[in-house]
């Protein structure tokens, strides 16, 4: 990718800016339309060079993985945007017919299930969005779609660069940036899934023509050039915490200087998505043994989907430390870790870099053949300075560390604690607590799920849920500045377009 190709195209897209801003809405939901249809009819070449490149085969059930992470989220997102959009031509509420009320510290709406077709496809699933202190029932509305609710503001220029881990990121994050920011959009497709470039152009071509979006690809050079464009009104990145840094400050001993005075290197504001350490906690109860296994093997498909390549794949679990079935529990999960399927660890110097990791705790234990490990890391102490707390570590490796509390209220305490002082990153958490325990401790669980300081919080499933329910607003706590980023700043998905959503 050469000066003159981000040239060419950021020119087309500031010189298309002010239309898209200005385009009314029943066009833009005419266009959105176009990438339901395109969707659908790619969809299966999407999945099909997903599963190829991540070296599985269409007839293994982990294919599955590429639908639901891919097409399926993308849809769905699409089909929750068109409700907004609709709603806002039309002149009717956003929040029509959804359940908004005071709860915790803060006001709560209740965004999943809104249909029957999501009651019976998400069974027993159900979803909140709480918004930021300040925010009242009777001021959401203020703070819901914003730049549609006044006059076209100047157009800008955002330049997307995509993740190159999960399918539908890429694509999800020009779309938020479209419809709920109002930019254009160029994206630089991720070098490790830019095979998916034509086929999303091909899903976009309607917005290609138009001028609202471009692609391009390449490495760190190419990011760098659009990123230091002056046409580039914008950035959002998916992707790590270095690479943030190296985009905002730059490089080496001098970025690390300009960080520390927030001295940046770009004019345009950078939003991020950027991962980190997520924790599942296991709060003490009377579990049987089919519990011990059905959570074993969601604790263990909380880490193995995609190889463990997830930015809220579970990487500490905290067990407690005078629970009868602590042991029980890491038995069926060490079982489960051996029998399972290698696959080839697709993302560049994943091997290399949970092997190292993992060996470097005396208690690790080794699952799965040469160049397909995976890992169950026991015994951490809570008081190590430990990679496993400090690092995410992106692969297929899951650290163990026990905490004290003398009653489930006790150890729900100390958990969040550590989890939001130990633990980098405020993307995802889990908890897991079964009914009667949660139905007798409900005062100290109410002040858990205020406390934590995550982005998403998930009570009895895995945090990734939630990426794939796109009233579900998707990004780190509110609480990370430009240069203490931590998981990110702001938030994507989000199609009821809150303005200020804090989990």
């Amino acid at each position: 990718m050469s000066s003159l190709d981000v040239d060419t195209s950021l020119t087309t897209l500031s010189e298309s800016k002010q239309r898209w801003a200005a385009l009314p809405i029943v066009e833009k939901i005419a266009l959105l339309d176009t990438l339901h249809h395109n969707t659908v009819a790619e969809a299966r070449s999407w999945v099909e060079a997903a599963v190829a490149a991540k070296g599985l085969s269409m007839d293994e059930p982990v294919a599955g993985e590429e639908w639901l992470g891919g097409p399926f989220a993308f849809l769905l997102l699409l089909r929750d945007l068109r409700t907004t959009l609709v709603r806002l031509s039309t002149g009717v509420p956003v929040l029509d017919g959804y359940s908004i009320e005071e709860r915790g510290r803060t006001v709560a709406v209740d965004v999943f299930p809104m249909t029957a077709d999501e009651a019976i496809l998400f069974s027993g699933v159900t979803a909140e969005v709480r918004m930021q202190p300040g925010i009242t029932a009777d001021t959401l509305d203020d703070h819901v779609a914003s730049i549609y609710r006044s006059p076209p503001g100047d157009g800008r220029v955002t330049v997307v660069l995509g993740a190159g881990n999960v399918a539908s990121i890429a694509p999800m994050d020009a779309v938020h940036a479209l419809y709920t920011d109002g930019s254009v959009v160029c994206l630089k497709m991720n070098p490790v899934n830019d095979y998916l470039g034509p086929i999303l152009e091909k899903i976009f071509a309607s917005f290609v023509a138009e001028g609202f979006i471009r692609f391009e690809y390449g490495g760190a050079e190419a990011g760098q050039l659009l990123t230091n464009h002056e046409q580039t009104d914008a950035i959002h990145i998916t992707g790590s915490e270095r690479s943030y840094y190296a985009i905002v400050y730059g490089d080496g001993d001098e970025g690390a200087k300009r960080r520390a005075d927030d001295t940046p290197i770009i004019d345009a504001p950078v939003s991020a998505e950027l991962g980190g350490v997520s924790p599942v906690i296991v709060v003490p109860g009377p579990w049987t043994d089919a519990d011990i296994r059905f959570q074993a093997e969601h604790i263990v498909s909380m880490k193995m989907n995609n190889s463990g390549f997830n930015c809220v794949a579970a990487q500490v679990l905290i067990l407690p430390e005078r629970w009868d079935h602590a042991d029980a529990l890491l038995e069926e999960i060490g079982r489960l870790m051996a029998e399972i399927d290698d696959r080839p660890p697709y993302y560049p110097g994943s091997e290399d870099r949970t092997h190292g990791a993992a060996t470097s705790s005396d208690s690790y234990r080794e699952y799965g053949s040469d160049g397909s490990c995976r890992y169950v890391i026991d015994g951490i102490e809570t008081g190590d300075d430990s990679m496993w707390f400090t690092s995410e570590i992106f692969g297929p490796a899951l650290a163990v560390t026990r905490i004290d509390g003398s009653t489930p209220a006790d150890f729900l305490r100390n958990a969040v604690e550590f989890s939001n002082e130990r633990l980098v990153g405020t993307l995802g958490a889990t908890i897991l607590i079964d009914p009667k325990t949660r139905r007798a401790n409900e005062q100290s669980f109410s002040e858990a799920i205020d406390d934590l300081v995550y982005g998403t919080i998930a009570i009895n499933s895995w945090t990734g849920v939630a990426y794939s329910l796109p009233r579900c607003a998707w990004g780190a706590a509110p609480v990370h500045t430009r240069s203490d980023v931590g998981s990110g700043i702001g938030f994507v998905h989000n199609t009821l377009m809150f303005d200020a959503p804090a989990k």
